[in-house]
């Protein structure tokens, strides 16, 4: 049985073993802000979901984590159409993704209706990284 809920302090440890960017400080907010997904499978977490507000008035979806051995069975799937409904509930008419250009996540982000809407690169010196592609979906 899946069951997806908001993200409470006792998903610490799990949280973080799977997303290493997220500062602690930050991890509390998520929790407060409800800005944070699990989805669970038989009662076990088995992946993660973070967002914020893109100019503080759009759902931008920061973080999709799934286990190693949970991925390929549509969770992905799941806990982004659970996060989609959620904020078209809360009023919202469009929510955004972003991965970088060398990353296979935009395939699965387009398979559920993600369009390009361009990009950025960032070359400052010890924040290099490919170009980040920003995706958008009506809701």
């Amino acid at each position: 049985m899946v069951k997806i809920r908001y993200a409470e302090n006792s998903d610490k440890d799990f949280w973080f073993s799977l997303d290493r960017h997220l500062p602690e400080s930050e991890f509390e907010k998520k929790v407060r802000d409800r800005q944070g997904y699990v989805l669970l499978v038989d009662g076990a977490p088995a992946a993660i979901l973070r967002f914020n507000l893109f100019w503080d008035n759009t759902p931008f979806c920061t973080m999709l984590f799934v286990s190693p051995g949970a991925q390929r069975h549509g969770l992905g799937r799941m806990i982004m159409e659970h996060w989609e409904a959620d904020m078209k509930k809360q009023g919202f008419g469009m929510v955004m993704t972003s991965t970088q250009v060398d990353e296979n996540a935009q395939h699965f982000y387009r398979k559920i209706g993600y369009k390009d809407s361009g990009g950025f690169t960032v070359n400052v010196p010890g924040y290099e990284q490919p170009m980040e592609l920003i995706m958008t979906k009506a809701l």
